[in-house]
């Protein structure tokens, strides 16, 4: 069996290297020219429409208004990558990561961007009257591939059983660590927790995650800003830090033991993609439920997730770690996911520490409410609404088990489920991605849209 999982974490090991990383970033690369760069043309229009518009009644209908969709979506997004793999992106790509991590980002807009516009475009109401959609129902509707949108939901309610497992694992531990409680007794409270929320649907998941998802990040990101302006003069040499390595081999230092260009590309766009989830199809499961009216309104709500995820909490963990200089120290290499820990103590003493176990807890919890969600969405497509309701108890089940250990050995196989998700939405996604462009170009030329919303007429040139 040993040999068995050592064979899994291999093939995993060398998928989600080159291989995934080419796939998921040419699709972005070409999404970006296909759709003329649009998430770098109107930056100002798609700030003003999105986090700028949120005290706005919304346009059109949906079942949740698109500020409880993003953070619906952040729920999942904003997780341990965002706390723990970034520093471990560091350690074995060097500082140069972090900006490779952020050209995947900007790629991953695009792509982003056009899952999201397809949920909206292919969505559909469900018995209970609340709209439903994500790639399996554009895989269906919109190529007419039945048969594609059932690999892709089986393998993602699938996947998400271990997942469920490595995440209850994860708050578990973390909590066991800091607080010296049990981790059966954080399962069975983490459990009853995301039943409450679950069950709710996502009109309730929408409303405890728009409170839920901007105080966690505040309090996060918060604490990083602190320390920025502790630090002000640390901010070029962080900068230059990052450009400088991000092109030539970073030699060994204190406990770093140095990163060639190649391995520094993959490790940061390997974070940039865990984090922001862009290509996985799983975000735009949630954004398919927004008030909207266009599909090209909603795509650009995912846009701004990319910012708020990568952008902004990632790149806060990177100057916290990077400035406080914990990813140089003697052992920093056996355990990089507690170098946030370490760089957050230095600055604040056992209170950083506390700030981001807590982060990390309500980071971990607000994902699995999300995924269960995910997945029972999933299970609904497949078998009806009925069955998707009784299938959240299978990982609400998976929380208990992974909080006391389960999760393991199962942890091997993550990486390639997750692969078996990602591959069939690429696919739909490149093949209606004429279906994007053609919405995006009504949007932007249409005087119901962007056109009306700029004041401008066609007569008149929009910038």
């Amino acid at each position: 069996m040993e040999g068995f999982l050592d064979w899994v974490g291999k093939i995993s090991e060398w998928l989600w290297g080159p291989p995934l990383i080419a796939i998921l970033g040419l699709t972005g690369l070409y999404l970006t020219f296909l759709l003329g760069f649009i998430q770098f043309r109107h930056p100002l229009y798609i700030f003003s429409q999105t986090i700028g518009s949120v005290f706005k009644k919304p346009k059109g209908e949906g079942t949740v208004t698109p500020l409880q969709a993003l953070t619906s979506a952040l729920s999942s997004t904003i997780g341990a990558a965002n706390i723990v793999g970034v520093p471990a992106a560091i350690m074995f790509g060097g500082p140069g990561a972090v900006f490779w991590m952020w050209v995947i980002a900007m790629i991953g807009m695009a792509l982003k961007f056009s899952e999201s516009v397809l949920a909206v475009r292919y969505r559909e109401k469900n018995e209970q009257g609340e709209f439903v959609g994500g790639p399996m129902y554009y895989m269906t509707k919109g190529l007419n591939m039945k048969w594609l949108g059932v690999w892709f939901a089986f393998a993602l309610m699938i996947e998400l059983i271990p997942s469920v497992m490595v995440q209850g694992n994860a708050v578990s531990s973390t909590v066991q660590e800091t607080f010296n409680v049990d981790g059966w007794i954080t399962g069975v409270i983490v459990a009853a927790i995301v039943l409450l929320i679950v069950f709710g649907g996502i009109k309730r998941i929408g409303k405890v995650t728009e409170i839920f998802v901007p105080i966690m990040a505040l309090i996060y990101v918060g604490g990083a800003f602190v320390i920025l302006f502790m630090n002000l003069g640390a901010v070029p040499d962080f900068f230059k830090l990052i450009f400088s390595n991000a092109f030539q081999p970073m030699s060994a230092m204190g406990g770093f033991a140095g990163a060639a260009i190649a391995e520094t590309i993959r490790w940061g766009f390997a974070r940039g993609l865990y984090s922001n989830e862009a290509g996985l199809g799983t975000a735009p499961i949630a954004h398919a439920a927004a008030q909207t009216d266009h599909p090209v309104r909603q795509g650009l709500w995912s846009i701004i997730g990319i910012v708020i995820d990568t952008m902004i909490v990632c790149t806060a963990t990177a100057f916290v770690v990077i400035s406080s200089g914990v990813w140089t120290g003697e052992n920093a290499m056996d355990d990089p996911s507690a170098l946030t820990t370490q760089a957050f103590s230095q600055y604040f003493g056992d209170f950083g520490g506390i700030l981001v176990t807590i982060s990390l807890i309500f980071f971990v919890l607000s994902t699995i409410i999300v995924i269960v969600f995910y997945g029972a969405k999933q299970a609904e497509f497949l078998f009806g609404h009925k069955f998707g309701q009784a299938f959240k108890i299978v990982y609400v089940a998976g929380i208990i088990l992974g909080s006391v250990g389960a999760a393991q050995t199962i942890w091997q196989f993550l990486d390639l489920a997750l692969a078996a998700v990602l591959l069939p939405n690429i696919i739909a996604v490149l093949l209606l991605s004429k279906e994007v462009r053609r919405l995006t170009t009504e949007f932007f030329t249409s005087d119901q849209y962007y056109l009306k919303d700029v004041g401008k007429t066609k007569g008149k040139k929009a910038s």
